[in-house]
Order: C-alpha cells, then sequence, then structure tokens
C-alpha cells in the first residue's frame, strides 16, 4: 500500500464529528482490509450514526471477508444518546435546567435559581383581642422563615419567572422525581403555588397561613392574602410565570408544601422567597 491511499483511509477513520458520517458495510469491509486494526474502525463507528440492522446472512458475510467480532458488535450496537447537560443561569427557557423555580434577570440576560427556605414554626398573633372577645376576634396563626430579607432580588413591576418540573427533562426526573418540594409528591404545575408577600420583622420574615375563632380554625392562606399570578406552557415542564400586577417594595414568595399547623403545632411550607 502506498503512502497516498494510507493517508487518505487514516484521514476517513478519524475525521471529525462534524464531518462524520454514516458507514456502509463496503467502508468496513475496506477498513478491514487496511489492517488497521479493530480500535480504529470501531471508534470510527462510534463517532459516527452508524447502526445497521443486520441480518444472519450479512454478518455471516462480513466475518468471511474478515471482518472480526468486535466490529460487527459495534455495528449492532445501539449509539447511546448524549448526556443532557443542565444550565443554572442560561435565560433561554429550551436549555434544559435543573427543575426549580427561577428569576429572570432581564439586565443581566441569565437567570437566577431560587433556593426553597423551609418554615417549621407557626407564631400566633392577636391572642390578647381573641381572648377579650372570648374567641369573636380571630387569632391569626403565621409561618415564619429566618432572614429579613431574600437572598434574590427582582426588580420594581412584574418580574417573570420560570418553573422547571421533573417532566422537563425526562432523563434526569427519573432519579429525582420528588422535584424541589421535599415531598414524596409529584408537582407538575404553578397552580399548586400560592404567591404571598411576608411581612419582614427584626430577624425574619412571616406569613399568615391561618386563623382561629369561635366559629373555628382556618389553615393555609387565607384568599385576601393571596397574590394573582398568570401562567403559561413554555415547552414540557417548564412554564412562564408572571404576576397579575406590579409588585412594590417589599418581601414575597411562592409556598408550597403547606402542611400540619394550628395554634400550637409546627407549621411546614417551603417558600420560594424573593425581593422586590
Amino acid at each position: 500500500m502506498n503512502r497516498l491511499t494510507l493517508a487518505m483511509i487514516l484521514a476517513f477513520v478519524i475525521a471529525s464529528p462534524a464531518m462524520a458520517q454514516t458507514l456502509s458495510i463496503d467502508d468496513i469491509v475496506m477498513l478491514t482490509k487496511t489492517g488497521i486494526g479493530d480500535e480504529a474502525i470501531v471508534a470510527k463507528i462510534n463517532s459516527t450514526d452508524t447502526h445497521l440492522d443486520l441480518s444472519v446472512d450479512q454478518m455471516l458475510d462480513l466475518k468471511a471477508k474478515g471482518v472480526t467480532g468486535p466490529v460487527i458488535a459495534a455495528l449492532l450496537a445501539q449509539k447511546k444518546p448524549a448526556e443532557v447537560k443542565l444550565s443554572l443561569d442560561s435565560p433561554d427557557p429550551s436549555v434544559p435546567h435543573p427543575a426549580g423555580v427561577y428569576l429572570m434577570d432581564s439586565s443581566a440576560n441569565k437567570m437566577l435559581r431560587i433556593d426553597p427556605v423551609v418554615t417549621n414554626q407557626a407564631k400566633t398573633g392577636g391572642i390578647l383581642g381573641y381572648a377579650l372577645t372570648g374567641g369573636i376576634a380571630s387569632m391569626s396563626v403565621k409561618a415564619s422563615i429566618q432572614n429579613p430579607t431574600a437572598r434574590t432580588h427582582a426588580s420594581e413591576g412584574r418580574p417573570s419567572f420560570y418553573f422547571f418540573f421533573d417532566e422537563s427533562n425526562p432523563s434526569v426526573a427519573a432519579t429525582n422525581a420528588t422535584w424541589a418540594s421535599g415531598t414524596a409528591a409529584t408537582v407538575t404545575s404553578p397552580s399548586e403555588f400560592t404567591l404571598v408577600q411576608l411581612t419582614p420583622k427584626k430577624d425574619r420574615r412571616e406569613a399568615r397561613v391561618g386563623s382561629l375563632n369561635i366559629g373555628g380554625a382556618k389553615t393555609g392562606v387565607m384568599d385576601k392574602d393571596r397574590l394573582g399570578f398568570d401562567y403559561k406552557l413554555v415547552r414540557p415542564g417548564v412554564f412562564l410565570v408572571q404576576p397579575t400586577s406590579d409588585l412594590p417594595k417589599g418581601e414575597y414568595g411562592f409556598m408550597y408544601s403547606l402542611s400540619g399547623g394550628g395554634a400550637g403545632g409546627a407549621m411546614t411550607a417551603r417558600i420560594f422567597d424573593f425581593s422586590i
């Protein structure tokens, strides 16, 4: 074999993925006859989209022409799908992100991931009025979260949020089906969240999550404390979420997984908090 022919064959084998082409049976036979070795041929097969559904007769014919078992096996093997690469800050919702809630930072042209804060305390307010009126006046139950302000800051107006659920990354969801809720439940829609304004205190923030009076007890965010928001599906498992009205300066959060509670019991919730 002259040097020019060998150089052409080597160039064919080590061609870049950008120029990758599907190999034919004749190509495999040609490469085998050069004596270039199984490793190089298998590497070329793996670098292309080559996958041949060979019949028994074709396999026997290849073997008769000197093609080895490892090369035939490489032709039959399904190519593994490319590993999904997740981005934490890409502004493009079509790019895979880890499941969670993100604030769109338009000024920096990137998304900011909001880590949830957990509350497991229930505080009561209005106890004196409740006692003096014999339970006619309501006593409020408040969930408390640490720190007087959120780590994530948004501009005034109607900030945009993206909710990425497990459905947006099926291959990842198979190993992490509990999303960011910390529960065994599968979260699939922003409708399962409540947008609330938090009341800042000296070293914490509070949200009213219940009330108690002579007529009975209520748990959960009261209707008058809920802030409206709209959402639309961008692609499977990804939603764009925006408040229905401008948000003034203050502390806010998307609340999920409210459970337990009572005047003296623990109140557990996860809040994706942000400041305006």
